[in-house]
C-alpha cells in the first residue's frame, strides 16, 4: 500500500499544468480564490477515483482518451493565453499590492474542469485503479476511503506549489520581474499543451 502513495505522490507533486498554475496564481497574490481552486482538482480527482475504482477502465476508450486530450491540451492552451495576456496588465502598483489580481483563471470551477480534462490525471489514476488497488486487495468501501486519502493528496500537491509562488512574491520586489515570470509560465503551460496533444495524437496512430 505504501507503493501507491509512492505512487501518487511522485505523479502529482511533478510540474504539471495545475501545479505551474497554482505557482503562478501564488506568485501574483491570488491566494484565496487559488485555494478553492485546490479543491476542485481534489474534487475532480476524488470524482475519479471513484469513478473508476469501482467500475475499472472500461469506460476510458481510445476515442475517449483522445478527446478529453485534446479539449484539455485546448484548455491548457487558453490558460496560458489568459496568463500572458494577464501579465501586460501588471504595473508598478503590483509591487505595494494596490493591484488587484486577476483570479479569472482560478476558482474552484476552473480547479473542477481543468482537473477532470487533464491527461496527467489519468496517467495517475488508471495504473492505480486497474494494477495497484486490485493487488492490495482494496475493494469495496476501502475504495472510497482510498479515494478520499488520495483526493487529499491531490489538493496538496497545487497547495505546496501555491506557497512556493507566495514566497516567491515576497524575494521579487521589481514589477518587470513578475511580468517575465508570467510570461514565462505561460510559455511553459502552451509547452504543456502542445506536449500533451501531440502525445494524444500519436498514441492514437501508433
Amino acid at each position: 500500500m505504501v507503493e501507491i502513495l509512492l505512487y501518487a505522490f511522485g505523479i502529482m507533486y511533478t510540474p504539471g499544468p495545475v501545479n505551474l498554475l497554482s505557482l503562478n496564481a501564488g506568485i501574483n497574490g491570488e491566494i484565496r480564490n487559488t485555494l478553492r481552486f485546490c479543491i476542485g482538482v481534489a474534487c475532480a480527482m476524488l470524482i475519479l477515483f471513484l469513478l473508476f475504482g469501482y467500475t475499472g477502465a472500461w469506460l476510458i476508450t481510445p476515442d475517449s482518451q483522445l478527446v478529453i486530450g485534446l479539449l484539455g491540451s485546448c484548455y491548457i492552451a487558453y490558460l496560458a493565453y489568459k496568463i500572458a495576456r494577464g501579465s501586460q496588465q501588471i504595473t508598478d502598483e503590483i509591487g505595494a499590492d494596490k493591484v488587484q489580481p486577476d483570479t479569472s483563471r482560478t476558482g474552484f470551477r476552473s480547479g473542477l474542469m481543468l482537473q477532470l480534462l487533464n491527461p496527467k490525471a489519468f496517467i495517475a489514476i488508471l495504473p492505480i485503479v486497474t494494477v495497484q488497488f486490485p493487488a492490495a486487495h482494496i475493494t469495496g468501501v476501502s475504495i472510497l476511503l482510498w479515494s478520499l486519502l488520495l483526493a487529499g493528496l491531490a489538493f496538496g500537491a497545487p497547495g505546496s506549489y501555491l506557497l512556493m509562488g507566495v514566497r516567491l512574491r515576497k524575494l521579487i520586489s521589481q514589477p518587470r520581474y513578475f511580468r517575465l515570470l508570467n510570461n514565462a509560465m505561460a510559455l511553459l503551460l502552451l509547452y504543456v499543451a502542445i506536449e500533451l496533444a501531440l502525445n494524444q495524437l500519436l498514441d492514437v496512430t501508433a
